[in-house]
């Protein structure tokens, strides 16, 4: 016994020895700063400008000689993008770097379920850390001023409230791995022409109650580790290394702590960039922003040029020293966390996952005579018809381009779940975009068919003709001008002439059901001419699966527009109030750049159609159900009290239909009199609750004076008036059940 005390003792004390000669930065019981302050100040010059640039095309250096590991990156935000070679974008020829392709954040927005947006983050930030990957570039939270936008799939809608509720859970679902967000891009990357020389112009106001909110809670409650800048400009100066964004306002105003990591190939200047708030350059090339020698990463701009101008004093060490501190931080919190998960790649889990978050987003638009679900007892055949029921989407579309490990498309999903119960006929009706490759990536798909457009329609007519219900799969795909990085669409039609076959298709057979698949709105001038719309979105591996349990009524529909889906672009403030895509004009240096004013100011989306009494094909917020909600009556809890107190608002909901669902109950926010202009309503909760047939939910929201708020822009604060408010409970934002109003006193 006194042996093994001894032997105890001896190993206690050698543990000691060795705890008390570990430097403070790589023993993780010191405190976070504590191991930052050590770690700088054994670096030499050299060291701390090699940490804050690129050393590949998705790597930092790190420092070896500390022990201090590289910073491995990956594109998402909706599946670990595949690994390229060491300069190039293409395929570095991995067999084992497949994922799991997660539907887009559109359809995560669209289930208006904070729930689900955590199991999106856990779930793929469980495959980047199984990639031994330190940071995902994602999630993109621009707003979607224009429908154009080519990367509208990427974000999560038009509203700052939805957005910053869904983009939370997801930020603290990804960094529960280890693996730090990238949230992406900040700020006002609204479009994708003109992409590297748009200057928005943008006054203080709708910058901080329109394009800000969801930043700011992505920063302060979701906690993010890193932040993207945009290619685009903001006052002159490019969002990468703007500091007004950057210094004034997310690590000033906000008191952020984590690492700025400039978008690919986006910085254009030493000087700026040392003083703009960028803390890492990445990039494309020798200089991250033209072709060169390969390997040359010393010469980007926070490289050779910024080590040599310390040296000879054009440059001080202060923000030098502060970038460092910041990489450290996300360094120590991701690549040195001993304490992170190993991850997982393509669970069951992960499949699970990405199905029930494509069921709960599939939104359904229109449902005339309740011609859905299909019901399989009495339907002997199906008609599909459209190359997007083929038509593999998890490839392309840019940055978020993804190696999946599988696709099922929509024919083949439905096909599996109806099996022998009904006759299938599928007739592809056009010819969009028959490729199916991305950077070397390839769907294996040969989509090219000779035919003419008059023989395919010909065909689609004759199998409409004899179904007992057409399901049409049209919609957009991940081509240029469509849903893609770097390209705008060029009109708000559908392409490839669906909407003339839309029309002859419904002329001969009425029990047309259109689904549309695309991460962005589109024209609908047929609405009238069929029975039912679906909004069917990119949902990734699970798509023909996901889309076929909607179809048949496996899976009640609960998810709900995250945008306003325009009849024409007139009635969109960007295009209406002719500002996109801007005029030509030149920014501080004198370089020609693309001005963009938005006159629309804070009328973006909803309260801009609501302000001009303006009738969408489809409201923002709506969605409709196989069963059907009653909402009661609304009370507040209080009818009158000061700024600061709350204000409790119930209504009740009952399930009068025959089969469970869920409704999401929103919360809008009227000021009956203020001193400045306002929006006739502004989202400020929603819940989404799951009952039974017969049964009633009592859902509450609490408000808060900041729910009450307008931003003042000469006190720079948010200001709550007294007044009347009027709080407004409904299934859209056009379609308001019941109101109660409360008055906020003077104080």
């Amino acid at each position: 016994m006194k042996q093994l005390i001894l032997s105890a003792a001896i190993v206690l004390g050698a543990c000691a020895a060795a705890l008390a000669g570990t430097p403070v930065y790589l023993d993780d019981s010191k405190p976070l700063e504590d191991r930052v302050e050590d770690a700088l100040s054994r670096m030499t010059l050299r060291e701390k400008i090699n940490i804050i640039h690129a050393q590949s095309k998705f790597s930092s250096p790190g420092v070896p000689r500390l022990g201090i590991p590289e910073i491995w990156c990956t594109d998402g935000p909706m599946g670990v993008r595949p690994e390229v070679l060491w300069d190039e974008w293409d395929q570095a020829g991995w067999t084992n770097d497949s994922c799991t392709a997660f539907p887009s954040l559109t359809a995560l927005a669209a289930t208006w379920n904070p729930d689900m947006a955590l199991l999106y983050g856990k779930s793929i930030g469980e495959e980047a850390r199984f990639r031994n990957k330190s940071v995902l570039l994602g999630p993109g939270i621009n707003i979607y001023r224009t429908p154009l936008n080519g990367r509208n799939f990427e974000y999560m809608g038009e509203d700052p409230y939805l957005t910053s509720r869904m983009a939370v859970p997801y930020v603290k679902g990804v960094q529960s791995n280890g693996v730090a967000v990238c949230v992406k891009h900040f700020a006002l990357n609204n479009n994708e022409i003109n992409r590297h020389t748009s200057n928005p112009i943008v006054d203080d106001r709708t910058l901080y109650e329109i394009y800000l909110p969801a930043f700011q809670a992505a920063a302060q409650e979701g906690g993010a580790w890193s932040f993207m800048g945009g290619y685009n400009l903001f006052r002159g100066e490019h969002a990468s290394y703007n500091p007004i964004l950057m210094n004034d306002i997310l690590k000033g105003e906000w008191n952020w702590d984590g690492a700025v990591i400039s978008d690919w190939g986006a910085v254009h200047d030493t000087k700026t960039a040392v003083t703009g708030g960028l803390d890492m350059e990445f990039g494309s090339w020798t200089n991250g922003l033209s072709n060169g020698k390969s390997s040359a990463y010393d010469n980007y701009f926070l490289a050779n040029p910024y080590f040599n101008g310390i040296q000879d004093g054009t440059y001080g060490t202060a923000e030098l020293d502060d970038k460092v501190r910041r990489v450290l931080r996300l360094t120590f919190r991701t690549a040195m966390n001993r304490n992170r998960p190993y991850g997982s790649m393509g669970s069951d889990e992960h499949v699970a996952a990405c199905r029930e978050i494509g069921e709960e987003g599939i939104v359904l638009l229109q449902n005339r005579g309740d011609i859905l679900p299909v019901d399989l007892d009495k339907t002997k055949k199906i008609a599909v018809i459209g190359e997007n029921a083929i038509k593999m989407m998890t490839v392309g579309g840019g940055s978020s381009s993804l190696k999946a490990r599988y696709e099922i498309t929509p024919l083949d999903g439905l096909k599996k779940r109806v099996g022998d119960k009904a006759e299938i006929v599928y007739a592809r009706g056009y010819v969009g975009d028959p490729t199916g490759e991305y950077n070397g990536v390839v769907t294996g798909q040969d989509l090219n068919d000779p035919r003419s457009p008059e023989e395919l329609r010909d065909e689609a007519l004759r199998v409409a003709r004899d179904a007992d219900i057409v399901l049409f799969f049209g919609g957009l795909n991940k081509s240029n001008h469509q849903d893609c990085e770097d390209t705008d669409r060029e009109s708000l039609d559908l392409p490839y002439g669906q909407n003339e076959l839309i029309d002859a298709l419904a002329a001969v057979n009425p029990n047309i059901v259109v689904v549309n698949i695309s991460g962005t709105g589109v024209a609908m001038p047929w609405t009238s001419k069929v029975a039912a719309v679906l909004q069917a979105w990119y949902l990734g591996n699970e798509t023909g699966n996901s889309l076929a349990s909607v179809l048949v009524g496996d899976t009640n529909p609960s998810g709900k527009l995250p945008y306003t889906y325009y009849a024409s672009l007139d009635q969109c403030g960007a295009h209406k109030l002719g500002e996109y895509p801007g005029h030509p004009g030149v920014d501080e240096l004198g370089n020609e750049v693309m001005d963009m004013p938005y006159n629309e100011g804070i009328f973006v989306g909803y309260r801009f159609t609501e302000k001009n009494k303006l009738k969408p094909t489809f409201p923002f917020g709506h969605g409709l159900s196989y069963t059907r909600f009653k909402y009661g009556k609304a009370t507040v809890d209080r009818i009158s009290g000061s700024a600061d107190d709350y204000y409790t608002v119930t209504v009740p909901v009952t399930n009068v239909g025959d089969r469970e669902g869920k409704e999401v109950v929103q919360l809008y926010i009227s000021d009956l009199k203020s001193s400045v202009e306002r929006p006739v309503k502004e989202l400020k909760g929603f819940k989404k609750v799951n009952i039974a047939p017969g049964e009633t939910a009592e859902v509450s929201f609490r408000i808060s004076k900041a729910d009450l708020s307008f931003f003042d822009a000469e006190k720079h604060a948010w200001v709550c008036e007294p007044g009347t408010f009027e709080a407004l409970i409904g299934a859209s934002s056009a379609d308001i059940r019941d109101k109660v109003r409360f008055k906020v006193n003077d104080d």
